[in-house]
């Protein structure tokens, strides 16, 4: 299922991509590159055909990922950490006589004798 679900998500990759460099920045749309199809995608042209199939499959790709990812982690239950092997990795040093800690800012001068 997984296999399946990965070969369409680089489907949509390349068809989403495809689809939003097929957009002109202004309202040409695809009219620029094909004449005039105003017949087959409607009264406005080309620009709100694409922004509709923009749109489902931007919205079909976040599907298929979340699809993917809930998946995967119902596949693979072990992480990477849990397959580490903790008794040769040896323990920290700890010193015999700890220093004590000195104070990091110097103590505070003592106030004049008033007279």
């Amino acid at each position: 299922m997984s296999s399946i679900l990965l070969i369409l998500q680089f489907v949509l990759a390349v068809v989403l991509s495809i689809v939003v460099l097929l957009q002109k920045s202004s309202s040409i749309g695809l009219g620029a590159y094909s004449g005039s199809n105003e017949s087959l995608f409607g009264a406005k042209g080309p620009a709100g055909f694409l922004t509709k199939l923009t749109f489902t499959l931007g919205f079909l790709f976040i599907v298929n990922t979340l699809a993917l990812g809930y998946i995967y982690n119902h596949e693979h239950k072990s992480s990477v950490v849990d397959t580490i092997e903790t008794s040769k990795i040896p323990a920290p040093a700890v010193p015999a006589n700890p220093v004590p800690a000195t104070p990091s800012a110097p103590a505070a001068p003592a106030a004049p004798a008033s007279k």
